[in-house]
């Protein structure tokens, strides 16, 4: 039982529902009572669990189209979320993927930071977000030293948490890496009393007719849900399906999506957004979901393995925590267009379990996670004010 304490609640923007806002809303569900920080917060982009809080936002929030171009003010993240006010707190819980982990708490107060990654576009991922062909020769030369002195101010005020959560044993790497410090794994939730197989036909609506509908009915029929953001490499699974052969809907939308327009055709399509229901669906009817980037943990391989679908997944990262191969899911080595074809072909011809690839989604349910954290924070606030793990 967690003892009664003050707790802010500290997120680094809040513009949808993302596997870190997946999070945050167990944490607004756990504590119904704390103040809800962030730099920019979208209202109507979350669920009601987040929406019903009093958000506390920073001064970014007023500045120009902040809630579209909220990543062009990253170099005054810093002092942003340094003058978020939490003298009067006893526990602080930052989601941290950016610059939460970095608040300034008091001397009583236990800061846990449940970190989704040390920051990628500081540190190792430069080039996916600011590179050349991303924002132009002169502003990436001109963001590049910007950058490199946030990544100094994110390893310098890494002492500011007292405990690290990693979400995936890559995560905990990092963390390790770029902060020199240990952190117990604690994976994300996942809903997996929502995602789960259909007990029949009768509980599937196909969403749309679209291009891919009049193809072969029982040819392999994949499936990408993901941001078109350029790490995403989407590009990388639709190539592959066209070399494999078979279908291909993604689902999702992004600054990429003009771009991979020219990839579609003969069965391979960009089907925008879809409601949740819509999602389920494809989960359930799909050959396999598609993971073909490297991902800190990923929540769509684990919800397609909730609803009994394996899962083709670059097998780097958050994918070798979740994806068994050959018994949920196919794990291919390299990102290349060969490689992921291969391992395309392999899954339609493989003959898959869905009762145990079902079993294995259901170790990272909500449930575990809602008991995992409530045991880290009872530890926490019994531990010695100061303490470090």
């Amino acid at each position: 039982m967690i003892p009664t304490v003050r707790v802010a609640l500290i997120h680094d923007w809040i513009t949808g529902m993302r596997g870190g806002e997946k999070a945050l809303e167990v944490f607004c569900e756990l504590f119904p009572s704390a103040d809800l920080f962030t730099l920019v917060y979208l209202k109507g982009t979350v669920t009601p669990m987040i929406e019903r809080r009093v958000v506390k936002k920073s001064p970014i929030q007023w500045l120009p189209f902040a809630g579209r171009l909220y990543r062009q003010y990253l170099p005054l993240f810093p002092m942003a979320v340094e003058q978020f006010d939490l003298d009067g707190y006893d526990l602080v819980i930052s989601t941290s993927h950016c610059a939460a982990k970095s608040v300034v708490v008091t001397g009583r107060a236990r800061h846990l930071c449940y970190c989704l990654t040390p920051m990628r576009y500081a540190w190792d991922q430069f080039d996916a977000y600011f590179g050349p062909e991303r924002v132009g020769k002169v502003p990436s030369a001109l963001l590049r030293p910007v950058l490199a002195g946030l990544a100094r101010w994110d390893r310098a005020t890494e002492g500011r948490v007292h405990r690290y959560l990693a979400i995936s044993q890559y995560v905990a790497r990092r963390i390790a890496l770029y902060y020199n410090r240990q952190s117990t794994l604690v994976y994300p939730p996942v809903d997996t009393e929502y995602y789960r197989p259909a007990s029949d036909e009768a509980d599937i609506t196909v969403p749309h007719a679209t291009s891919a509908d009049h193809q072969v009915a029982n040819s392999p029929h994949f499936l990408v849900v993901s941001a078109l953001v350029p790490y995403k490499r989407v590009d990388l699974a639709m190539m592959a399906a066209r070399r494999a052969g078979v279908r291909l809907t993604v689902v999702g939308n992004g600054p990429e999506r003009q771009n991979l327009e020219r990839l579609t055709g003969d069965g391979i399509e960009l089907a925008g957004w879809r409601t949740d229901e819509e999602i389920r669906d494809l989960y359930r009817t799909c050959t396999a979901a598609i993971l073909p980037g490297e991902e800190d943990f990923g929540i769509v391989p684990v919800e397609a393995q909730a609803c009994g679908r394996p899962v083709v997944a670059l097998g780097r990262g958050g994918a070798l925590d979740t994806v068994i191969d050959g018994e949920t899911g196919v794990l291919f080595g390299e990102p290349t267009v060969d490689a992921l074809a291969a391992g395309l072909q392999r899954a339609a011809a493989t003959p898959w379990n869905p009762a145990r690839i079902r079993a294995h989604a259901e170790t990272f349910s909500r449930r575990r996670f809602v008991a995992e954290i409530e045991q880290v924070v009872d530890d926490t606030l019994r531990a010695p004010v100061g303490t470090r793990w």
